[in-house]
């Protein structure tokens, strides 16, 4: 392990090699491809809540926080102490991210914001590192893979390096997805927090993109690829500090994005059918079809009675009538957990369960 002298941005327009540009473009095109393809669903919210909540599982399982889907989608807010300490760390990440896109609508990405983002992570107070001692440890073989930077000063110093870099495009030509890998690499060298800096990171990368105009909506997240990728991430990662290769970690990252947004153009593609057979089914074989309630279905894989009533505007025994009656013709499973009725969108869930990115 050698001593990483972490870098003060920009880089060198030199980074952007020929072989980086090539990827660049092929990576754009795709992401293109899918910022038109999400403006084809009438309700864009329905996107945004079952891709966001899959990420908010990707991404904390990167950090060992793993929880089964079952935990996951039926997750209660209201009951946050009857939930596995797993469920409630992924809901937390669900939060932080909602909360960034809702706040870069209103001011740019800041240290300020990160630090808000942070908090709500980790669900305590949050703040740049003030002590020294964080280290990077080798699970397996308990070595010290890394040590960030240790002084308070310095950790705020390359901070706020960083948050220029993020904002003032005058001061780097470089692509936005360019950009983007270096951003990620930078925050997770400086490691800012005792805690939440990868799941922190990964959604800076997802609200930089929207900031940047290269998305409209947060629907294109990294974190299963990175996890089904984990060993080469993390190789990469070490070696920019070990030999500064950049190209290898940059080039990563641009399959990474190139890959997940294929594979969410043929998930919205595949969400877009489903919804059309369901409402083909709910018109043919009942008298309630309705808009909202085909959001409902497919807003969440899983739902239940208090959640028909309120986005349906249904009494209680109108609703579980609704839905009984969709768990008969087959369109939802019915299962009991404790004193609550959940009812499966088996078919949406499948799609969330079945990703599998490759290169």
């Amino acid at each position: 392990m050698s001593l990483y002298h972490i870098p003060l941005l920009p880089l060198s327009p030199e980074i952007e090699t020929s072989a980086i540009l090539k990827k660049t473009i092929k990576a754009n095109k795709v992401i293109a491809e899918l910022k038109g393809m999400a403006q084809t669903i009438p309700n864009q919210s329905i996107l945004i809540n079952t891709l966001s909540l899959q990420e908010s599982k990707d991404s904390s399982e990167i950090e060992s926080i793993v929880t089964t889907h079952d935990e996951l989608f039926r997750f209660d807010q209201n009951n946050l102490i009857l939930s596995s300490p797993a469920a409630k760390e992924v809901h937390f990440y669900n939060k932080a991210l909602y909360y960034g896109v809702q706040e870069i609508k209103k001011r740019p990405i800041s240290n300020t914001l990160l630090v808000e983002i942070g908090k709500i992570i980790s669900a305590s107070v949050q703040s740049f590192r003030k002590m020294p001692g964080t280290k990077l440890i080798n699970s397996i073989n308990g070595e010290v893979v890394y040590t960030p930077p240790q002084n308070q000063e310095e950790i705020e110093k390359y901070m706020k390096n960083l948050e220029i870099f993020i904002n003032d495009d005058s001061i780097s030509p470089l692509d936005p997805l360019v950009k983007m890998a270096i951003i990620h690499h930078q925050f997770e060298s400086i490691h800012p927090f005792h805690d939440g800096n990868g799941r922190t990171g990964r959604i800076l990368n997802i609200l930089y993109l929207i900031s940047q105009g290269v998305l409209d909506i947060p629907i294109l997240y990294l974190s299963r690829y990175i996890t089904q990728n984990k060993a080469k991430y993390y190789e990469l990662l070490q070696k920019v500090r070990d030999e500064n290769n950049w190209e290898d970690w940059i080039l990563f990252m641009l399959d990474a994005l190139e890959s997940t947004a294929k594979q969410s153009i043929q998930s919205i593609e595949e969400i877009k059918k489903l919804m059309v057979s369901y409402k083909k089914n709910l018109k043919e074989q009942t008298k309630f079809y309705s808009h909202e309630l085909i959001n409902n279905l497919f807003r969440h894989p899983y739902t239940k009675i208090e959640f028909v009533m309120q986005d349906v505007n249904l009494s209680r025994i109108t609703a579980a009538k609704y839905l009984n009656i969709l768990v008969e013709i087959g369109l939802l499973k019915k299962q009991k957990v404790g004193k609550t009725n959940y009812y499966i969108n088996e078919n949406l869930l499948k799609l969330f369960t079945n990703i599998n990115y490759q290169k």
